[in-house]
């Protein structure tokens, strides 16, 4: 049985490997560059690119105030304060203590954090005021190298280097031998997955080659009048046809060149890596090691199975891709595959739909489909002058999933009511969440008021809401951390370390603690 498992986790991989190939070859190309000749094949992938491209450019123009301030904060040092609060609508509650209302309603978490992205520096002040009792001047600051930790409870600032914080790690536990922090590192998850060089190097030496070792007799154009939602449309037909041979020479050439390429390895052990975050830069603990080892090993191994069952594996009846193009927007599209490893029986993936796309609305339905089971998809988007309507749904044979959603921006000013819906059957049932408020957004500063809701068949909505009140803006620089009373604590050994929170910083702790909580003369932790 276990060797069956294995068996079946080994095809599962050569199958990944395949469909990756295949992605790359219909789609994976198409946003990747521009391409100025008149071809079916040209204007197949350029198509695509548009298509791509102007779903994009309407998702950016709905929310325009949204992506200006993103962009903002990628460029300026922000300042951004986050308070989270409650409010109890259930029924009271008998017996002694407080109920259940009288917590929630008065208990809220503020933090307020300042990033300079330019710098890679962040402060961090953290604020809790459960049930009337305050917590305030929790602060953290990271910048360069350094930590710094300010508690109420403590006199004194701690501060640590990253790398004495990995001699530290390695002191008190084996495992994190050959471990090397980087605080740095935990900025640079900000820039996303791939870099600029690396999605460069990508498209260059795969999506380039790809497009250019696809036969131009595997692309057919021709005039077509089709039903697209009801309308009638006079298109472009566009069929994209490989033959098993032809679409198996295609992946091996994709394959063989990344079994031996060294810079893509790199880029895909790097984003394992990236999983690790303040690791990132540095050496990996030795357990995290292995799994990248391991990782990386799977990755290889799977190319190496997948070229060496390519000969024998199923694609009875090649790639088909057929689009249907109006005012180089593809308004229609037929997409099927069927493949299996020998011996084994073909499944069979299919993607038909269309869409109607213009300015003011856009409206997608697609269905997916294999052997035994089927999904659609329905997008329905309009933005008539800044009201925003939509609704998408997406249903499977005993599950649906939608959204729908209403807004209006004036004066930058949104406000909106979004509904996030499910249904299934027993035991799982349905139920939606609803979120509405406003958000505001002029020049520098941005301030918005959230309120979510569940809604499940056995509880009423209104029972309990959570608020979320942001403010945000711009600002010069972060502020620095107090140094005028620092404890370095990379000057200790793991070992005076664990003294030191065992006896000063545990005891101040719970005398603050209780003096916090009204406790007459500080009390201690066994009073209670």
């Amino acid at each position: 049985m276990e060797e069956n498992e294995q068996n079946k986790k080994g095809i599962s991989k050569k199958v990944i490997a395949i469909i990756v190939a295949a992605v790359l070859i219909v789609g994976g190309s198409a946003a990747a560059f521009v391409l100025i000749t008149s071809s079916p094949k040209a204007e197949y992938f350029k198509a695509e690119k548009n298509t791509v491209e102007f779903l994009g450019e309407k998702v950016e123009e709905r929310y325009q105030p949204e992506f200006d301030w993103a962009e903002s904060t990628r460029e300026n040092p922000t300042e951004n304060t986050v308070e989270l609060s409650a409010k109890y609508n259930g029924p009271p509650t008998g017996g002694m203590g407080m109920s259940p209302g009288q917590v929630i309603n008065n208990s809220t978490l503020t933090m307020t954090s300042q990033f300079n992205p330019d710098e890679n520096r962040l402060a961090t002040d953290l604020q809790v005021n459960f049930a009337g009792v305050e917590m305030k001047d929790i602060k953290l600051f990271m910048g360069g190298d350094n930590a710094f930790l300010q508690l109420p409870f403590l006199e004194e600032v701690l501060t640590i280097q990253d790398s004495e914080l990995s001699r530290l790690l390695q002191e008190a536990d084996p495992a994190f031998k050959g471990a090397e922090i980087d605080f740095e590192a935990l900025f640079k998850q900000v820039d996303g997955l791939l870099s600029e060089e690396d999605k460069e190097y990508l498209t260059d030496e795969y999506l380039m080659m790809i497009y250019n070792e696809l036969p131009d007799d595997a692309f057919k154009s021709e005039n077509e009048t089709v039903t697209v939602q009801d309308e009638s449309v006079d298109a472009e037909k566009i069929t994209f046809s490989l033959s098993e041979e032809q679409f198996k020479e295609m992946i091996q050439t994709v394959l063989e060149k990344a079994k031996d390429d060294d810079r893509l390895k790199e880029i895909v052990e790097k984003q394992i890596r990236n999983q690790f975050g303040i690791f990132t830069s540095g050496s990996l603990p030795a357990e995290m090691e292995n799994e990248v080892s391991s990782a990386m090993k799977d990755y290889e191994k799977s190319i190496d199975e997948a070229l060496n069952e390519l000969a024998d594996f199923q694609i009875p009846d090649g790639l088909s891709s057929v689009i249907w193009v109006k005012d180089n927007l593809i308004v229609k599209r037929d997409f099927s595959i069927g493949m299996a490893p020998k011996d084994e029986e073909v499944s069979t993936l299919s993607i038909t739909g269309d869409q109607l796309l213009n300015d003011s609305e856009q409206n997608l339905a697609y269905e997916f489909s294999g052997d035994a089971s089927s999904a659609t998809i329905d997008i329905n988007l309009s933005n008539q002058d800044n009201n925003l309507e939509d609704s998408i749904t997406i249903a499977g044979e005993e599950f649906e999933l939608s959204y729908n959603g209403e807004s209006t921006l004036e004066d930058g000013t949104r406000e909106f009511e979004r509904t996030f819906s499910f249904s299934a059957p027993e035991p799982n049932g349905s139920g939606s969440l609803n979120w509405s408020g406003e958000a505001t957004y002029k020049n520098d500063q941005k301030s918005a008021d959230h309120t979510f809701t569940v809604e499940l068949p056995d509880l009423p909505q209104d029972i309990v809401s959570l608020n979320i009140k942001n403010d945000a803006k711009t600002i010069k620089e972060v502020e620095q951390p107090d140094d005028s009373n620092v404890k370095n604590l990379g000057d200790m050994s793991a070992q005076e370390l664990q003294r030191y929170f065992q006896t000063e910083v545990a005891g101040k702790f719970q005398q603050w603690l209780m003096e916090t909580m009204g406790v007459p003369g500080g009390g201690s932790m066994n009073s209670f």
